[in-house]
């Protein structure tokens, strides 16, 4: 993009004549509107035109295509300000006059960067898939709290205590825990201690020799062998007695395994990640769970929220399972916003697991196109002491009957998880940006178009 003809047209000849595909701007307005298609991976562009110059296209450009490769049009006595353009995201710059054999040097690396950067998304997006991860929907604090501590401490090894209610996903949060560690090409064995009696939990997760008790015509290695080098998630940890967790601390603690019928040890190399749905502090108090095994297991605690600590959350939560229900059937449905304001007003008490059924219910059962509310038959739900709870707020402050639409609900609950991080942070910029995934650019833009300003002052642009 440049403001000068002969400069622009000699340059897109010269590109074109390399064989690139090449598209001409006269004003940054133009450039812009071309890279909204978002098919652009290269901008060229001059830093002194009118009325915008390159710095500002630069900014506009990247909130538009942030993944865009840059560079910068300069003359010599400019260098400064191009330093400063790749200081806020230009990938480099070349200076007027140039050889025509240094641009082209600049475009390939340029040209190889966006290949690179595809490369990366599209794996990483396959990653993602593969294991489940994207699974953990929601841009709420809580989640965004929950996933960079689950990032954090998936690269080491300690043991992970994984706590919410029934419902709310502890077993993804496993997965991803495995995931995103070393161990992620090794196995990921998980065992449900509430699903199986004591005396055949020993030997499903210790193993047992032939013959160490009727029905073992075989030996049999098992789930921390199993799990060996890799991840062995133990669900519902509470519910096992005393003894049983005694054997559990003496593998955690010797990094071996015994079968059940034999007196030598197996070493094991296994990252322990547990879970429960009960107060286990609680349960150490009252003398249900070991003490010492405790401590070996809150070496890291992440907390799963319910679902009614993340209410904005539903919003994406429903429309990803309902694309997983219309990709399993004939007939697509799509949520209408009163659908959504619907849900948005329940607490969940089955949390995330009550969402999906719900959504998978509506999309079956539905004769129309469009879930309305009426699709999705939610029970009263009540207080702790057992009186009917009060509706929640709601979440616009328009009185009027006027049925808000789905982009709408969506804005509402996108400044409310602003204002929350706003307020979490005491107005702290960086940070907010940080928790909330985008970049500072973005959360002013989004700020402003939501008259979210902080105290004492305007929007920065």
């Amino acid at each position: 993009m440049d403001d000068q003809r002969n400069m622009r047209a000699t340059t897109a000849l010269l590109l074109r004549s390399e064989g690139y595909f090449v598209l001409e701007a006269a004003t940054g307005e133009e450039a812009l509107q071309i890279l909204s298609s978002g098919r652009v991976e290269l901008m060229l562009t001059d830093l002194k035109m009118e009325p915008m110059d390159g710095l500002t296209l630069l900014k506009k450009a990247l909130e538009v295509s942030p993944r865009l490769q840059v560079i910068m049009m300069t003359a010599f006595g400019s260098i400064e300000s191009a330093v400063e353009a790749m200081r806020q995201g230009a990938f480099d710059y070349v200076t007027k006059p140039f050889k025509e054999g240094e641009l082209r040097y600049r475009v390939e690396r340029a040209q190889e960067r966006a290949r690179l950067q595809a490369t990366v998304d599209m794996l990483a997006g396959e990653f993602n898939e593969r294991h489940g991860l994207s699974a953990l929907v929601g841009r709420s604090p809580a989640m965004l709290e929950l996933t960079s501590r689950l990032v954090r401490v998936a690269q080491s090894d300690a043991t992970v205590l994984v706590q919410g209610e029934s419902g709310t996903g502890k077993e993804l949060v496993a997965r991803a825990v495995h995931a995103h560690s070393r161990r992620k090409a090794l196995p990921f064995v998980p065992v449900n201690c509430a699903a199986i009696s004591e005396t055949l939990l020993e030997s499903e997760l210790f193993g047992h020799a032939k013959g160490a008790f009727t029905g073992a015509v075989r030996a049999r290695r098992g789930l921390v062998e199993e799990a060996d080098g890799g991840t062995l998630f133990i669900d519902e940890v509470t519910e096992t007695t005393p003894a049983f967790q005694s054997k559990l601390l003496r593998t955690l603690q010797d990094g071996e395994v015994r079968r059940v019928g034999e007196s030598t040890a197996v070493k094991v190399d296994v990252r322990i990640v547990a879970a429960t749905n009960r107060d286990i502090e609680l349960e150490v108090q009252e003398k249900r769970f070991r003490q010492d095994l405790y401590y070996r297991l809150n070496v890291v605690t992440l907390r799963v929220p319910p679902l009614r600590e993340r209410l904005e959350d539903v919003p994406a939560l429903a429309e990803h399972f309902l694309k997983r229900a219309n990709a399993r059937s004939p007939n697509p449905k799509r949520l209408s916003a009163a659908a959504v304001e619907h849900l948005m007003g329940h607490n969940f008490p089955g949390n995330v697991r009550e969402l999906e059924n719900l959504v998978e219910q509506a999309a079956a059962l539905s004769e129309g196109e469009e879930l309305l509310p009426e699709d999705f038959p939610l029970r009263p739900h009540t207080r702790v002491g057992g009186a009917p709870d009060a509706p929640p707020a709601p979440l616009t402050t328009d009185v009027s009957s006027r049925v808000p639409t789905l982009a709408e609900a969506v804005e509402e609950a996108e400044r409310r998880a602003i204002a929350q991080a706003l307020e979490r942070y005491a107005m702290d910029l960086g940070r907010v940006a940080e928790e909330l995934a985008i970049s500072s650019t973005t959360l002013w833009r989004k700020m402003k178009r939501l008259n979210l300003r902080p105290p004492g002052g305007e929007h920065r642009e």
